[in-house]
Formats: C-alpha cells, structure tokens, sequence
C-alpha cells in the first residue's frame, strides 16, 4: 500500500469517500454515514444540491476568476447586498474572503487600522473569551482561547486578553443574573487594568463553536458588553463563522438578542461546504475612515471570487426557497427532544445546549459536581469512533480550554427531514450505549474503587 503524501493532523487513518446525496455520505467499501455535523458545520444544504450545481456550472460558463482591483462581478454585489439585508442593515459595508479564519483576521486589521487613522494608535489589544475559537492565521490564533493550538505559537501570536465568558451550565443554581454580573466585572477590571484607551475591541462568539461545545450567551450578557465598548470607546466584533448563515434558525445568531456588533465574520455555510467563502461586514462609518485615510491595507487573491460568490448566493436563495429557517427551529426542537431524552438515559451526559441545528453534549464524570473524565481517557475521540461506527458523523472537542473535559457538536445540514433526525438519534444512541458499556462503565468503576480504598486507607 503506498504512503499517501497528504498530511493534516495526527489521528486514525480514515476511509476513502466515495459519494455523498443530502444528509449522507459513503464511503469506497459502500457503507454509508449520516453527516451529523455538515463535515465541520459547513454543508448546511447537505450534498449533491441541484440548485447549487447550477448555479455554479452557469457561472463556470460565464468567468471563474477575476481580481478585484481590475473588474467588478455581479455575483460579489449581489452577495454583498444579500449579506447587508440579512443584517436588516445595520451592517453595511462587506468584505469577501475565502475561509472563517481569514474573516477574523480581516476584521482585526480592519479595526486596527480604523484606531490608526483616528489618530489612537496606542490602542494595541483585543479581548476574548477563554476559551473560545477564532481561527487558525497568527492573528485570529491569537485571540483564540484554546491551549493546544495556541502553545506552540505563545511567543510569535499577538496574544489577546482573555476573560472568562458565561458558563449557564458550570455556574450550577447561581442566579444567571449574578453570574452574568461577575463576568462582565472581570471583563471590565481587565480593561481597566490594561488601559481602557489600549483596547482595540472585544471578540465574541455569539454562540459557541468546536471549543465550547454550543456554549450560549445571552441578551444581558452582550448588552453588557456593548455598554463597555461604548463606554471605552473600543469596538464590538461578533464571530459568527459557525453559528451564522441561518445554523440557529435565524440568519445571525445574534440577532435572537438584539444587539448589534460594529464588525461581523461568517464563513462556513456562506458557501454551504461547496465552494470556499467568508466574509467581513461592518458599520459604513468604520470603512469611510478608512478609506478616506488611504485605504484598507489588507486582501486576498480570491476575494469577491465570482464563482465563490455565486455560489454563496445560490445558497442563500435556497434557503430562502426552501423555507429552511423554519426546519433549523423544527428539527432544532426534534433533536433537543431527542437528545434530552438520551441525557435522561445516561448520567454522564451532563449538559446538552444549543440552538436551531447547532446542539453541543458535553461529558461529564460526575453530574453533581460536573468534574470531567479524566483527559487521558481520551472519550471525545471514543464517542466520535463509537459514533463513526455506527454511521453517524459527530463534531468532538476538550471542554475545558482544550486541555480537559468532553463534548461533541450535532449540527446536521438545514434540509434534514424528520424521519433522517429520527435516524441520526438512533445512531447516536447505538453509539452512546457502547460508550457507555465499553468505556464510562469501567472508568466509573475504576473512580469508585479507588475512592473506597482511600477511604478505607
């Protein structure tokens, strides 16, 4: 067997695809998985769309390529007002680029070099959450929250400052509103501590991705943080590469609390898993100081691609179409149901959380005192091979900053139909119940034998 010279990350070999249709995948030996996830929360129309296809071979027909300094393309101003409108315009200008991480990083600059031409040049620093997921360029690592990505790149990324985000499901019976207070107070105490007037903006995933497992927020929280931009005079960006482009069941999730960012990613969906596109959006007034101060110092070879785009406006207009909005929040009940009802199975499953088609399920040792399994267990990776085995694709991380903790993401493409749901919690109880008979029983047997001989030692 030849060595493939493709590498990635270290893991398992994987099979070869052979073929995908809807919310299925197979592989070359012919068996076939749900894709549970939208292969990393991307194929939000699942495979083999017909409108999708056409509207790429239409454009293909027309220009694949052009430059954005030499030409305009209809498809990259069509998107583009598509884009504003979703935002019912409190955004106006947008940005295109190729890839989530290339959207935070243009957002970065772009705040940056909007403080340049302001003259407040000492504003030098971002605040995020730890942990959090903001992308992989230097930049967009830096203000992401997760240890093993960041540990070996500490001493060459622009590290951000991190504060703790709202944690509903560890804070246990402390009141919400309490909890929410203590966050914002560490955020702001942190601001302070570096110099309000040294802070660019604060960088917040409206919903959590890969590193909180669904994570939510809510409507006092972001406000709290909207008052503090304002009050320090810095921005508010808002990282919805995963959670946007209708995967809460709204077109940004941000909007289910009604507070605005100055700056905005998406990426992912955008291109519904069938062409690379993300895109910066912002406030008109950030771009005109800007521009009016030689222009934004920044770009990619594919942005505003007119084949991307194309595609990202098919994949709009399908949703809209379809009326797929309304199945993310009708299927988004069904699976919460469903997943409520596994949680109620098996102890250890200690939170499910989530919105629309975006549900994370963390692990959890012991219910009462939510203490993770220990790492070297390693049950992210189980539960997604269990899982894999029984034909259904799931999206696993590390809880706990990356270093600790269990959680996998369900988030199936938005054209899921009830009897495929159906379909994805019965594989997902298959392989939860070997989870639980080949993995978490010996380990809480373990845990219970040791803790009795110190007892008794």
């Amino acid at each position: 067997m030849t060595t493939s010279p493709l590498f990635y990350q270290a893991g398992p070999a994987m099979p070869e695809v052979s073929h995908a249709h809807g919310v299925f995948l197979w592989d070359a030996q012919g068996k076939n998985y749900l894709d549970g996830c939208s292969g990393a929360i991307s194929c939000n129309l699942g495979h083999g769309h017909e409108a999708i296809r056409d509207a790429m071979l239409a454009q293909l027909d027309r220009v694949a390529f052009t430059y954005r300094t030499q030409f305009e393309n209809a498809p990259a101003v069509a998107l583009a007002h598509e884009l504003v409108a979703m935002t019912d315009g409190e955004l106006e200008k947008v940005f295109f680029v190729s890839s989530g991480s290339e959207a935070v990083e243009s957002a970065l600059k772009l705040a940056r070099q909007y403080f340049v031409a302001r003259g407040e040049p000492q504003r030098r620093h971002f605040v995020s959450l730890r942990p959090s997921y903001h992308g992989s360029t230097l930049g967009a690592l830096g203000v992401t929250g997760y240890q093993p990505l960041e540990a070996p790149f500490t001493d060459i990324t622009p590290g951000s400052i991190k504060v703790p985000g709202p944690d509903f499901y560890r804070a246990g019976q402390t009141d919400r509103g309490a909890h929410i207070r203590h966050v914002l107070n560490e955020t702001r105490a942190q601001i302070e501590a570096a110099g309000g007037d040294s802070v660019i903006a604060i960088v917040v995933e409206p919903v959590g991705g890969a590193s909180t497992g669904a994570r939510l927020v809510d409507k006092t929280y972001l406000e709290g943080l909207r008052q503090l931009c304002d009050e320090f005079g810095c921005l508010l960006i808002f990282d919805e590469v995963l959670c946007g482009i209708g995967r809460t069941g709204h077109w940004f999730a941000y909007q289910q609390w009604g507070v605005a960012p100055d700056l905005l990613t998406t990426a992912k969906g955008l291109g519904a898993g069938y062409y690379p596109v993300g895109a910066l959006l912002c406030r008109e007034a950030l771009v005109e100081t800007v521009m009016a101060n030689g222009g934004f110092q920044h770009g990619h070879t594919y942005a505003g691609n007119p084949l991307a785009c194309a595609t990202g406006l098919a994949a709009i207009e399908a949703i809209r179409r379809e009326g797929l909005l309304y199945n993310v929040t009708a299927r988004g009940q069904q699976l919460k149901h469903g997943l409520e009802s596994l949680q109620a199975r098996y102890s250890w499953l200690g939170d499910v959380r989530g919105l629309g088609l975006l549900w994370g399920v963390e692990l959890v040792m012991d219910p009462v005192e939510k203490t993770p399994f220990p790492a070297e267990a390693n049950l992210f990776a189980k539960v997604t091979a269990l899982a894999k085995e029984e034909g259904l694709l799931i999206y696993p991380r590390r809880t706990l900053d990356g270093l600790a903790g269990d959680h996998f993401l369900i988030s199936p493409p938005f054209t899921i139909s009830e009897s495929e749901t159906e379909l994805l919690l019965e594989r997902l109880a298959s392989a939860l119940e070997r989870l639980d008979r080949e993995v978490v029983a010996p380990l809480l047997d373990t845990a219970t034998v040791s803790s009795t001989n110190a007892i008794t030692g």
